[in-house]
């Protein structure tokens, strides 16, 4: 009997330990959570899609299972990646009337707009995970430290998973003074990791603010949330349109296909740059829901109404059942029907605006 009660104690001791664990992130509450529960995208204690996605079946869940672990894609390079340095200098200021990008890996990407520095969905952790000895692994290494970064304006957050909100890369942008711009929720998870409140913009979808002449506004997105075992949907998700005096960026965040790209171009397009999520799909209609293929990402890049788009969201973890480099496979043959300009960095390299890109196929193994 005593020894019942240790193993019971012991269990509820582990949960409550796992429940208070700082990665996880925080509890909605006080004013956040009015004004959280006053969104209209808000039911029933969750967030919701404008448009649901599929439940998922047991019997694809079942094969999912099965091809996770016996399945015989090449998730992983079977080669180091190429990797270009980055050389930032934190003294000097980015051109007041530019536009230049550098993917960095998986869905973060360096801009400077112009003249304002901002970072999307910075993830320079080794893992996916609240814990640094399990879950997925970053597949190659950021290029560049993120110690060697020139102090940073603004981050924009899309949703709260942890390839996308990264805890220890978080608190350390808070502590050079970055402004995060952040979906209705998520800067709970902030406050907790000790982000002063004047450095946390908490935006609904259509909601806008503004930095340095750059007017950032949260737009729809397909998608879901949660950190842990009890808070799922219990945050928003967003895409984000950031607009400057001369150049406009779009970047969808993790989402599935549908109508509300047309409608953000319609509002903010042309964009001269649309960062789009192009893997981590499949193999189901509940997933694709929510994570598009490859091909809707060439779709949504021409409903945003963009001249050119960087493909992100691959490359970085092994996240779904297909191979490392079947995104940019696919949508390179997406991009070539539809005679768009996709451009295809390696990571680290600079994509400059009103300049040609020699793009090179680099992922072949």
């Amino acid at each position: 009997m005593a020894l019942k009660i240790v193993m019971v104690l012991a269990v509820l001791a582990g949960g409550a330990y796992l429940l208070a664990y700082p990665s996880l992130g925080g509890d909605i509450a006080g004013d956040r959570l009015h004004r959280v529960e006053a969104s209209p995208h808000y039911r029933d204690g969750v967030f919701v899609n404008d448009v649901p996605q599929a439940e998922a079946e047991i019997g694809p869940l079942w094969d999912y299972l099965i091809e996770q672990f016996f399945g015989d894609q090449i998730r992983v390079p079977l080669t180091p990646l190429p990797i270009v340095p980055v050389v930032l200098q934190s003294d000097d200021p980015p051109p007041a009337k530019g536009l230049r990008a550098i993917w960095l890996g998986h869905a973060s990407v360096y801009l400077e707009l112009d003249g304002v520095r901002l970072l999307v969905d910075p993830m320079f952790s080794d893992k996916a995970s609240p814990f640094g000895f399990v879950g997925p692994t970053r597949l190659h290494p950021t290029p560049i430290a993120l110690e060697a970064l020139p102090i940073i304006d603004a981050v924009v957050i899309s949703h709260d998973h942890y390839d996308h909100l990264d805890r220890s890369t978080i608190k350390f942008l808070a502590g050079k003074g970055t402004r995060f711009f952040v979906p209705l929720g998520v800067g709970a998870h902030l406050e907790k990791w000790q982000v002063p409140a004047n450095q946390i913009i908490e935006l609904d979808w259509w909601e806008t603010a503004n930095i340095k002449g750059l007017t950032i506004t949260s737009t729809p997105t397909r998608h879901y949330s949660g950190r842990g075992l009890t808070d799922a949907n219990k945050t928003f998700w967003s895409s984000w349109s950031m607009v400057g005096p001369r150049h406009r960026v779009y970047y969808s965040g993790d989402t599935g296909y549908g109508d509300h790209f047309q409608t953000i171009g319609n509002k903010f397009g042309p964009f001269d740059l649309s960062i789009i999520k192009i893997g981590a799909y499949g193999p189901f209609a509940s997933w694709t829901d929510i994570h598009m293929e490859a091909e809707d990402a060439i779709q949504a890049h021409l409903d945003v109404n963009a001249r050119r788009l960087l493909p992100v969201h691959w490359a970085t973890f092994n996240l779904a059942l297909h191979d490392w480099n079947e995104p940019i496979k696919r949508a390179l043959v997406a991009a070539k029907a539809a005679n768009i300009e996709m451009v295809t960095p390696r990571l680290g390299e600079v994509v400059t605006a009103g300049e040609e890109f020699n793009s090179k196929i680099w992922w072949v193994d």
